[in-house]
């Protein structure tokens, strides 16, 4: 079995509550593991854009997301199964990124 070392988070589809607390809670715990954290901006467009936008989701940042609504990494309704050559620009994208979650 493959060590986790760095995991990637998005939030995808509308906005709602809860995001951010949930955001803190996996980026604490990866942290507690020794696993890096990235926050992907703009849910499965910010996967799918060849800019950069990822973030580093660490302790500093996390702090005290949860007494904010909404999400601070941003959201989309992209849906890259709807996109022709989506899922592997998905799996490129992660392997970019040497996600391993």
């Amino acid at each position: 079995m493959t060590k986790i070392k760095r995991i990637g988070v998005l939030t995808g589809g509308g906005d709602c509550p809860g995001l951010n607390p949930a955001i803190k809670a996996i980026a604490k715990k990866a942290l507690e593991n020794g696993i890096e954290t990235i926050g992907i901006r703009d849910g499965w467009r910010g996967v799918l854009d060849e800019k950069e936008t990822v973030t580093t989701l660490n302790a500093e940042i996390v702090r005290h997301i949860d007494r904010q609504g909404g999400t601070i990494l941003g959201t989309s309704r992209t849906n890259p199964f709807k996109i022709a050559d989506g899922s592997q620009s998905v799996k490129k994208r992660f392997a970019a990124l040497g996600l391993d979650a």
